[in-house]
């Protein structure tokens, strides 16, 4: 299938959100003529700040009412676009019938538009790497496009795994529904930690990474589950690798691309990061609260080490797109910037 045209109409998802906000920033810088889809707009908290953005004013934006939940609500949106970022979260991911009931009323109103060729799915890396067995990461330690979790372990259930498992329901619900209708192509991206500027006071809240810096600034925050290091991509570039997915000319139905820089950072060295990149705010650093059971806790240096020697791979993502990824300290100055200008957030000061 061939790319969308530029400046044509892309629809967008999740378009309050952290990333599809900026995915609809970028589109707009881009030329391109978006349809903002949110949840409901008359939501001045959570829609103003699209509003303001370039291209509103024009009618090049546009925000269209559009609740996930109810089907339908994307066909008239999607008429007449030649692509959609499909970037929203669904209500919850532990009952997989509802994500697969989702996915087919999206799908639904794709094959309806009659005009829709591409479409990019936001995954996850969770989706890559959600592991139940730690030592699973050792035996196939390269983090890439063609791994999935281990499915054949008794201990990934919906309840333990749902989020992983609900986003692998959607990648192959999309590519199957692409292939058998033969007009349209599905894409999958598969991020990995988001951080970086938020657009809107809500951001601060709508998604773990900023919410743990936040925390991070606020004096409490919690050790990451099993040791696991931060796995970055600056939102800013995940939005540069979505919109590169839906212009690229080397892309096919059904591949999936990770975004991410490749980074492995400990959630309490993001902490010291802030004082390090950010001196003038006289930020007291602490350390993670310790939310693991004692017998966790004595496997503290076998967690490190597993992760340590896992090799994650973006080579695909660069190929295709074009994309060059941001160090992280550049994306949590930006984010802890924007959770002060912004969310007017008071970090605490050394005494």
């Amino acid at each position: 299938m061939a790319p969308i045209p530029y400046g044509g109409n892309v629809a967008v998802t999740g378009a309050a959100g952290f990333i599809g906000s900026w995915v609809v920033r970028l589109l707009l810088d881009k030329g391109y003529r978006v349809r903002a889809c949110v949840r409901d707009i008359n939501d001045k908290e959570r829609t103003d700040f699209l509003r303001q953005m370039p291209g509103y004013c024009s009618g090049r934006l546009t925000l269209h009412s559009a609740d996930i939940d109810n089907p339908g609500c994307f066909d008239e949106i999607f008429k007449g676009c030649h692509a959609v970022a499909h970037v929203s979260h669904v209500t919850t991911y532990t009952d997989h019938n509802y994500v697969k009931s989702v996915c087919d009323h999206v799908i639904n109103s794709i094959n309806e538009s009659g005009t829709v060729s591409r479409v990019v799915v936001t995954s996850s890396v969770a989706a890559v790497m959600s592991e139940m067995n730690l030592d699973e990461l050792v035996r196939r330690p390269v983090l890439y496009e063609e791994r999935y979790p281990d499915e054949l372990d008794p201990r990934r259930t919906a309840e333990r795994q749902g989020y992983s498992m609900g986003k692998i329901i959607a990648e192959h619900a999309f590519v199957e529904a692409a292939e058998q209708h033969g007009f349209w192509e599905a894409i999958t991206c598969c991020p990995g930690d988001n951080v970086g500027p938020i657009l809107a006071l809500h951001q601060k809240d709508r998604g773990p990474w900023q919410r743990h810096i936040q925390e991070m600034l606020l004096g409490r925050y919690e050790q990451t589950w099993v040791y696991r290091p931060w796995n970055p991509v600056d939102v800013r570039d995940d939005a540069a690798c979505h919109v590169g997915l839906l212009e690229s000319l080397e892309v096919r139905n059904g591949e999936r691309y990770i975004a991410w820089s490749t980074e492995l950072i400990d959630v309490e060295d993001v902490c010291r990061g802030i004082d390090r990149l950010l001196p003038e705010l006289n930020f007291k650093v602490t350390e993670p609260l310790e939310v693991h059971p004692e017998k966790l806790q004595a496997r503290e240096s076998k967690y490190r080490a597993i992760w340590a020697q896992c090799d994650l791979r973006n080579d695909r993502m660069k190929a295709v797109t074009g994309v060059s990824f941001r160090g992280f300290d550049e994306s949590l100055r930006d984010c802890v910037e924007s959770l002060i200008g912004v969310a007017k957030i008071t970090p605490v000061k050394r005494t």
